[in-house]
């Protein structure tokens, strides 16, 4: 007899559900959907170096303000193939070329990266930061209220 395994994925983050919280964010507490965004994209891009013993300075994360969907990506500088010596950091102008035939020495080339699990990581940071910003803004307007 056979069992069947099912795997149970983990959700991460409903994206539609965090854009409709940072709107109602600023709609109710005044604090700015940029500002939010920005925010949980720094703080992601620490959560994944850390979850990742990374310590590239190229890595971004990139969350969409539309749809919400998050990107993780590492970014490399052309560089000619006798200037080349970080592969973490650098693509060889002929390695940029076979991509893309408009690249040019000291463009920047995104790669996205698809972290495992890090939908779980960054739901974790996403809400740790609103969090933080609801009760600063929170303290703000106390603070404001009795000056």
């Amino acid at each position: 007899m056979k069992k069947k395994v099912v795997k149970e994925e983990s959700k991460g983050i409903d994206t539609t559900e965090l854009i409709a919280a940072m709107d109602e964010l600023e709609k109710n507490n005044g604090i700015k959907k940029d500002f939010l965004m920005e925010s949980i994209e720094t703080a992601l891009v620490s959560a994944y170096k850390k979850n990742y013993d990374s310590n590239d300075e190229n890595i971004k994360v990139v969350i969409d303000k539309v749809d919400g969907q998050m990107h993780v990506f590492q970014e490399k500088t052309v560089v000619s193939f006798d200037d080349f010596n970080d592969f973490d950091k650098e693509i060889t102008i002929e390695d940029a070329l076979e991509m893309n035939k408009n690249y040019k020495i000291g463009d920047i080339v995104q790669f996205e990266l698809m972290p495992k699990n890090f939908g779980r990581i960054a739901a974790q940071t996403a809400k740790q930061i609103i969090v933080q910003k609801l009760r600063e803004e929170s303290r703000n307007l106390v603070f404001d209220e009795f000056n």
